[in-house]
């Protein structure tokens, strides 16, 4: 029986130890994983949720030393400063086969490990090195960049710990005034990915009520849910402690950091002397015997011994710092190992286009086909957003009218002096509901151009010379002329710009097609050409489109003209034509006030006051105030020639007449000439004939013109002038677009980048799955 028994605890102790072997070895084998994982990371930009530990407090506080401890060796990790600037990826393996400590650094923007380096002060060097070569390179104060250094050693824990730059109030010598704010900010971002742990220090001399960086972590996690809290220097603190409450009420922190957060409290040897490794690693634990000796023998009652011992000393937090790392890498591994799995797919998927690429700088007809898809979808786009689009966001990409007129700088209509908003004046418009709103406000603008005073000479001149033709129609003619020379030489202007206005809502419509095209790949099934990445390409479609617009602008601008030389030919019966001024009818269905509809907020807006200078603009309030405003003629003399009555004519001076009537009497009321001078007479038919022309022009030909002129290529013929331009080429002169020099180089480059990328992600994947089957 008790040889059984014995045969028994045998067999029991050899299966316990075999556990705790294969426990450690798994512990070992998942943390080298994520070791190699996160040098990937680093090495490639990958943001992957690794468990990791960031260390954090002010400078003084005892980070570096901490760090020295954890690695079982000091290498004048304090004299480098190197938290100041740069951070640094601690990567700590335990190797007992490793009696000197073996120290490599990873190679900047590679996963590749350089040659051990053993003297400590070599150590130093590299990190000093390092961090002075990256501020320079960037020239910034401090970089975000971590340099990663690993560290095999049979006196450390299989541990990882990123140290960041401490926290300071001010600036050192030398240095930028904005260094402190600067390391704050990026000791946030490195602290608030929710995966990371956060190792805080602070020395025992501070009081929680007045530390000012325990309210910096509180701001990054409030409930110090994923913070570590560490008191350093604590022997510092101890010659205090007289009374047992003493003691368990400081260990406690009770009201500062919340019922479920314990502090560590930690003592490190102060001395700093050349001294071999075994004997640091002797002083150390020799400290930690002393902290526990004085609070039991120094301090009156001791201390809680059951509540807070497992907190005191710096083997305890190393323990758990190395348990608490594990655990969570146990836990993480399944979402982890998930992860790797996505990002190998989209890897090779980026792969695969890339080689599309590479092998289409050969293909012509791969490029033209592609291309030619990539273009006729823009062409779509721009119809579409041409005939009525709300997608992209207008609040984004659309804009206002005082924008439009900054950005295209044409600030003002020429000659119109008031302020011109048309309905929707404020509201963020693109394609066809923005070219509408130009529209309405050029018939804005053309209905507030005033008739303009002409001198007397200039009327002398012209009616002289046709009093003497004969015919009775001398004044009629003279006035008709004058009018119509002030149309030409006043809305001429205003076509202009409004072509001008128009050609910059259609160039923006590129940028909106482009992002229409980037969210919608795929055309009923059928893909529109992968064509990013090639920028020649994309700047030579964008100016042959910048171009075709412009070319539009000026035919619609030749198209236009002609239309106002055709209403202002001495041919045409536009002067004579009764039916037409002051507007078309109010019953009209095609009157401009029931076709411009007002989105804008009318809420809170006082009713009309035609005296507010701020009110929106439509051409009927123009029309009302135009008849109910009268003309004022420079105060010279009336002309010599008195009143043409037939070959008769009258003296005096007529006092100044209105220039348009308030009503239709106007026209009718022929006696009216009989009052006044012929200088006034004729520059009242002469503003009725100048609001006969600018009626006809705008209410008839201009909509209809610049609406064929504009809209109708861009449905119709866009995609035919971009075939011409950029595909009706050699091949030799189509190839210009996607080989620029060197951009093979360039491919091959990327390529190589995303091989190694997928290798590695693929070496860490096969390692997660051997992991994860061991858990």
């Amino acid at each position: 029986m008790a040889t059984s028994d014995a045969f028994s605890n045998s067999i029991s102790s050899s299966s316990l130890s075999r556990k705790h072997h294969d426990s450690s070895s798994s512990s070992k084998s998942r943390f080298e994983a994520y070791n190699r994982l996160q040098s990937a990371a680093v090495a490639f930009g990958e943001k992957l949720p690794i468990p990791e530990i960031v260390a954090l407090g002010g400078q003084s506080d005892g980070k570096s030393s901490l760090l020295e401890a954890l690695l079982g060796f000091q290498f004048n990790v304090r004299e480098v400063e190197m938290g100041t600037c740069r951070p640094l990826i601690l990567q700590m393996v335990h190797d007992p086969t490793a009696l000197d400590p073996r120290c490599r650094f990873q190679e900047e923007d590679s996963e590749e490990y350089g040659n051990p380096i053993v003297s400590s002060s070599a150590i130093a060097d590299t990190i000093k090195s390092r961090t002075d070569a990256m501020l320079k390179k960037t020239k910034t104060a401090v970089s975000s960049k971590p340099i990663v250094m690993r560290a095999e050693y049979a006196h450390c824990p299989n541990l990882t710990i990123i140290d960041t730059p401490g926290f300071v109030l001010k600036a050192k010598k030398g240095e930028p005034e904005s260094t402190p704010e600067e390391i704050l900010s990026m000791v946030i971002s490195l602290a608030s990915p929710p995966n990371r742990i956060l190792l805080f220090l602070q020395q025992s001399s501070v009081e929680w009520c007045s530390s000012l960086w325990l309210d910096a972590i509180r701001d990054i996690d409030p409930t110090f849910r994923r913070t570590l809290i560490v008191v350093s220097k604590f022997d510092n603190r101890l010659k205090e402690f007289t009374e047992r409450w003493e003691v368990d009420r400081y260990l406690s922190a009770s009201g500062y950091l919340g019922e479920y957060t314990q502090p560590f409290f930690v003592a490190l040897p102060k001395e700093r002397t050349a001294i071999s490794n075994d004997e640091f690693r002797r002083q150390i634990s020799q400290v930690d015997s002393d902290v526990i000796r004085h609070l039991k023998e120094n301090v009156k009652g001791g201390y809680d011994e059951e509540k807070y011992k497992s907190h005191i000393g710096f083997g305890r937090l190393r323990d758990y710092l190395a348990s608490e790392l594990q655990r969570r890498y146990k836990e993480a591994t399944p979402a982890i190992l998930a992860l790797l799995e996505q990002r190998c797919s989209e890897v090779t998927a980026q792969l695969n286009i890339m080689d599309s690429k590479i092998q289409a700088t050969s293909d012509v007809a791969h490029l033209r086909r592609s291309s030619m898809l990539f273009a006729s979808s823009i062409c779509n786009h721009v119809g579409a957003l041409i005939d009525g689009a709300a997608d992209p966001d207008p609040e984004q990409w659309g804009k206002t009218t005082e924008e439009e007129k900054s950005e295209s700088g044409m600030g003002s209509w020429p000659g119109v002096i008031s302020d011109i908003k048309p309905p929707n004046s404020t509201l963020r418009l693109y394609g066809g509901a923005a070219f509408e709103r130009v529209m309405h406000e050029f018939r804005c603008a053309a209905y507030s151009v005033e008739y303009p005073t002409v001198s007397r000479e200039k009327m002398s001149n012209i009616t002289l010379a046709h009093a003497g033709r004969g015919g009775g129609r001398g004044i009629q003619e003279a006035a008709a002329e004058i009018a119509r020379a002030a149309a030409k030489s006043w809305l001429a202007p205003l076509l202009d710009t409004a072509c001008e206005r128009l050609a910059f809502v259609l160039r923006n419509l590129f940028a909106l097609a482009m992002e229409k095209n980037q969210h919608l790949h795929f055309d009923y099934g059928k893909k529109t050409g992968d064509m990013d990445g090639y920028v020649g390409f994309h700047a030579a479609l964008r100016r042959t489109y910048n171009c075709f617009i412009q070319d539009l602008a000026k035919q619609s601008k030749q198209l236009v003209r002609q239309h106002l030389d055709s209403v202002t030919s001495p041919y045409s019966l536009v002067c004579y034509e009764t039916d037409l001024l002051y507007g078309p009818d109010p019953n009209c269905t095609h009157s401009y006030q029931r076709s411009c509809l007002d989105f804008s907020d009318q809420e809170n807006i006082p009713p009309a006051n035609m005296n507010n200078k701020d009110q929106e603009t439509t051409p009927g309030r123009l029309l009302k105030a135009a008849g109910e405003a009268s003309m004022t003629v420079a105060e010279t003399p009336s002309l010599d020639q008195p009143k043409e009555q037939g070959n008769f004519i009258e003296g005096g001076a007529r006092r100044r007449q209105p220039r348009i009537l308030g009503d239709s009497r106007m026209l009718g009321s022929q006696n009216s000439s009989q009052q006044g001078s012929t200088y006034n007479e004729i520059c009242s038919l002469a503003a009725q004939h100048f609001a006969r022309i600018r009626e006809v022009l705008v209410e008839r030909s201009v909509a209809t013109a610049l609406n064929s002129g504009f809209l109708t290529p861009c449905h119709e013929g866009l995609m035919v002038a971009l075939g011409v331009d950029l595909f009706a080429v050699k091949d030799e002169e189509f190839m210009d677009m996607f080989v620029a020099p060197g951009a093979i180089d360039i491919l091959q480059n990327e390529r190589e980048s995303l091989l190694k990328l997928q290798k590695t992600l693929h070496s860490c994947l096969t390692e997660f799955k051997s992991v994860a089957t061991s858990l």
